[in-house]
């Protein structure tokens, strides 16, 4: 079994997930947005342990929390190679918008196309999704019908290309090679708005007419 909570954090309400598979009480975070604190008490309040931290991509803020919550759990951190330069730069970037975050640390596993990360009896699949941010990834749980794709493919929208290491052409072959492919039914959740479905996006997403 496993339970996914979605939480909004930080300035730009930006999306945590936090997943867990209920047979072990293991957990990940995914993309710790804001409040590392916060995160790990939560977790603990639900009697999860966190012993994986996964990066879908390293904007500012997908990581303003990650220092806290390195802190709070000495769980191992994930990305790709390509992001770790964005990662390091995250606090400068977060003053541009008259924000402060502390410095993250470093991450300490890479991953790449095709990897498998194991949280319990739950099964990460690693797909390699640039063209929103520099080694960005998206982890699709197979068995569960679900992904976790950062700011991939929004409800009704996808991700940005106007930021520094964006690539328009490459975001959209990656939704169409790597996202649209998968099941209608799979939930789609990602780092900004609410859960949809790859079936939803096909039909009503204006950007994939």
């Amino acid at each position: 079994m496993i339970e996914i909570l979605q939480l909004p954090l930080g300035p730009l309400q930006t999306n945590c997930y936090l997943v867990a598979c209920k047979e072990t009480l293991e957990a990940v975070v995914i993309d710790p947005s804001w409040d590392g604190r916060r995160i790990a008490a939560l977790a603990s309040e639900r009697g999860y342990v966190i012993t994986h931290i996964l990066l879908t991509h390293t904007h500012f803020d997908h990581v303003g929390g990650l220092s806290e919550l390195a802190e709070e759990t000495n769980a191992p951190i994930y990305s790709h190679p390509d992001a770790l330069e964005m990662l390091a730069r995250a606090p400068q970037t977060a003053a541009s918008f008259n924000l402060t975050m502390p410095a993250p640390p470093a991450a300490t596993d890479m991953l790449a196309e095709g990897d498998m990360v194991e949280v319990g009896n739950l099964k990460f699949e690693v797909l390699f999704t640039p063209g929103h941010a520099p080694g960005h990834l998206s982890f699709y749980v197979r068995e569960h019908n679900v992904i976790f794709d950062g700011d991939v493919l929004f409800q009704r929208s996808i991700g940005r290309t106007d930021f520094p290491g964006c690539d328009h052409p490459t975001l959209m072959r990656n939704i169409r090679e790597k996202l649209l492919v998968l099941p209608d039914e799979t939930a789609v959740l990602s780092g900004h708005g609410p859960t949809t479905t790859i079936g939803q996006e096909k039909q009503w997403n204006p950007f994939l007419q």
